[in-house]
């Protein structure tokens, strides 16, 4: 995909659902008895892997494009897959669907894209296996495939090292079959859809700090579920918007869950000029327009509990921040070295060779904000996050940007550059 310098952006845009709801919406649907409905569903290829593993598992589940129905078959209800059950680049489905598998009468191996089988899940095998479960890695190094037999589990509380919500809610979700009450408590919270969309389906769910508790129950309950305009997407819009200039731009039904709106935060901290619209609470995920406007933006420091709010952001918050006065330093983030490729060093190479003034730390990067950016060749390290990352980041850079693998933001916005492209210029 080549990107060049633009004028102005402006428009307004409904991005796609939520990923994380969307996976979670056929999880549950899945072990839930009666019919759950999904409106707003995302068709990427990550929430597709979610689909395609619990259909293996006997459930049968509609999409027409619009409404996605789960016919869910309760909590014992799923069936020994006939072969591996892919997850594709997923971790969300990887990690979840280990917790739901630790307890079912089977054995299952799960196996995913080369990328999947570098990250690390020992940070779920560990728990798991306090719990009396038999997952181990295939290969010996606590990665995927993984190999699953089925056994009774046990109530745990379990300190987790890191506030990670895909660790969270595989342990909450194996809490499900175990014979007591399980918890989970994180150094900070995470984001919390889990907690919300197992107390509408009927579970016994509370949360108390930074600890989330899940007492088992007889049976789960279908239901509606409207998934709201995921905030990680908004996010290179919002950027594009504040960066480039003569812009205005408005993006429609964002989820504004306040355990993801970190990138709110920084962007009031920043000086971002940015209004709220149509702010709706209900079903337990609020949701906003959200206008942002080209801004005089200013350095600041990220760190510390925002961190979580804000992970899977700050790609296009480091391109944010090389458009703003001073000096932004993001700290806490060591997280981004596991995701689906090292996002510290890739932004941080990838940025520099487009003029930036950016170093990386071991847990972030500092980046001196105001020099001004040249097209390069950008390597997206088939990483959806930095390809569009560096798309807006080309918008508001001299000469041509090209990003190679271009291709992978479908794992997450399939319609990206032409949403992008549909903006007025």
């Amino acid at each position: 995909m080549k990107i060049n310098r633009v004028k102005s952006l402006n428009g307004e845009i409904t991005i796609p659902g939520d990923k994380s709801i969307s996976h979670r919406s056929i999880m549950f649907g899945s072990i839930a008895d009666g019919i759950t409905e999904v409106h707003g569903f995302l068709n990427g290829a990550d929430c597709i892997s979610s689909m395609n593993c619990f259909r293996q598992m006997g459930i049968d589940i509609d999409y027409d494009g619009c409404v996605v129905t789960v016919h869910g078959k309760g909590l014992h209800g799923l069936s020994k897959p006939e072969g591996t059950l892919d997850v594709g680049n997923s971790g969300t489905t990887t990690r979840l669907i280990s917790g739901i598998l630790a307890a079912q009468p089977f054995a299952s191996r799960l196996i995913g894209d080369a990328s999947i089988c570098k990250r690390p899940m020992k940070r779920i095998m560990t728990p798991l296996s306090m719990m009396g479960a038999d997952i181990t890695s295939e290969l010996g190094n606590d990665c995927a495939p993984l190999l699953i037999n089925g056994k009774e589990l046990h109530g745990i509380h379990y300190n987790s090292p890191v506030a990670s919500a895909q660790v969270k809610s595989c342990v909450l979700l194996a809490g499900l079959y175990a014979d007591g009450e399980t918890s989970v408590t994180e150094p900070y919270v995470s984001r919390n859809h889990t907690e919300l969309m197992l107390e509408s389906f009927g579970g016994n769910i509370k949360t108390e700090g930074t600890t989330a508790t899940v007492k088992p129950v007889d049976k789960l309950v279908g239901q509606k579920i409207l998934v709201p305009g995921d905030i990680s997407s908004a996010a290179y819009f919002l950027v594009a918007g504040l960066i480039t200039p003569n812009s205005c731009i408005t993006i429609k039904n964002v989820g504004i869950n306040p355990t993801r709106d970190g990138i709110l935060e920084v962007i009031k901290a920043m000086g971002g000029d940015m209004e709220y619209s149509n702010v709706v609470s209900g079903c337990g995920e609020p949701t906003a327009d959200i206008t942002v406007r080209t801004s005089s933006l200013k350095g600041c420091v990220i760190e510390g509990s925002i961190i979580p709010k804000l992970i899977d952001e700050i790609p296009a918050i480091a391109v944010l921040a090389c458009f703003a006065d001073g000096e932004t330093i993001i700290r806490d983030a060591q997280e981004l070295k596991v995701k689906e490729s090292n996002r510290i060093d890739v932004m941080v190479n990838a940025l520099s060779s487009m003029g930036a003034d950016i170093t990386a730390t071991d847990d972030g990067m500092i980046i001196r904000g105001g020099k001004p950016l040249h097209g390069a060749v950008i390597d997206s390290h088939l990483d959806h996050r930095i390809a569009m990352s560096f798309a807006i980041a080309g918008l508001n850079a001299d000469g041509d940007t090209e990003i190679t693998g271009a291709e992978c933001v479908n794992i997450s916005y399939p319609g990206f550059y032409d949403d992008l492209g549909g903006l007025e210029r």
